[in-house]
């Protein structure tokens, strides 16, 4: 058993409902680790929780990404020891200074990378890495719209798909965003005010893109759509400003015979070879260069209803880390 500061939701809501509070977490089970938390991923995931959007049941404890150190082993752990770093994408409450979780869920953080950095690219990067190489499967040349772009997840996928060679227009709410994305090498940026589809039609020659990569969700589904080529993959994997609304088949079909997914990183780490490939992937990366954990701001734990504030408001740039 371990004492530990964690932020708890009583009822659904606004960032008020977020509360820090003192609880007891018992010792690892059978296959389970217990972590002292170096570093807490934020993401709109945790938001979706704290809303009720994603039901969860209450009192709970939001949060999936973090990473830190093994303290205690469960029964017949061997994959790691006590003092281990490891980091995680789908832990259950991470808002609080010590976590546990099953073994097949953490992977070792490798030497030369920091646990604020395995923090801020475990759920981010991996969701990059489904995205470009899962999903869209990205070759040279390809032609992407990625919303959100100097956003977490934004800011990676532009670095590694410019690394794969593709060509990425960025979409992004201010000017000051804008030289986020032209700095981490994106070609072109449209600002969201604009009529998107059209300047996405003016710099494609008229044909629209392959992918259209949307973490937006109810307000940009339309415009991701109509900037798609025929043939052309809409990929909808997050829902910053609410869930996207029924599109149906038949406007796909209308549209040229457009491609659609709604994907979760969940599905595609599941198995303890899924998630191995996708982090040393994303580590990999980082590793080379291809990609940066790109840490634009960090809040303390008992600050993390600001984390939400700033984070629904589009004030943040590339990844969050709370500070246990």
């Amino acid at each position: 058993m371990v004492q530990a500061s964690a932020i708890r939701i009583h009822k659904n809501g606004g960032p008020d409902v977020l509360k820090l509070e003192t609880i007891q977490i018992s010792d690892p089970g059978p296959g389970e680790i217990l972590v002292e938390q170096k570093a807490i991923g934020l993401n709109f995931i945790d938001t979706y929780i704290r809303s009720g959007l994603y039901p969860a049941k209450l009192p709970a404890t939001p949060g999936f990404e973090g990473a830190g150190r093994v303290i205690k082993l469960g029964e017949g752990v061997t994959e790691f020891s006590v003092g281990d770093r490891v980091a995680y994408s789908s832990f259950s409450g991470t808002y609080a200074t010590h976590v546990k979780g099953p073994v097949a869920k953490a992977v070792k953080v490798p030497e030369g990378v920091s646990e604020e950095e395995a923090a801020c690219l475990m759920l981010k990067g991996m969701t990059a890495w489904m995205l470009l190489f899962e999903i869209a499967k990205v070759q040279p040349g390809d032609k992407l719209l990625i919303w959100a772009a100097a956003g977490g997840v934004g800011t990676l996928a532009t670095r590694w798909a410019k690394a794969l060679g593709a060509v990425v227009i960025g979409v992004v709410s201010t000017d000051e965003k804008a030289e986020l994305v032209k700095a981490n090498g994106g070609d072109h940026v449209i600002l969201s005010s604009e009529d998107v589809p059209a300047r996405v039609k003016e710099l494609t020659g008229g044909k629209g893109v392959d992918v259209s990569i949307d973490g937006v969700g109810k307000d940009s589904a339309a415009s991701s759509i109509d900037s798609l080529r025929p043939r052309g993959l809409y990929i909808t994997y997050g829902n910053a400003s609410g869930a996207v609304e029924p599109i149906a088949p038949l406007v796909l079909q209308q549209k040229g015979s457009l491609m659609m997914t709604r994907p979760t990183l969940f599905h595609y780490t599941a198995e303890r070879a899924d998630l191995d490939r996708a982090a040393a992937a994303v580590f990999g990366a980082l590793k080379v260069g291809a990609i940066k954990a790109e840490i634009g701001q960090r809040y303390a734990l008992k600050d993390v209803a600001q984390a939400h504030i700033d984070l629904e408001g589009r004030k943040t740039t590339g990844a969050t880390i709370i500070v246990p």
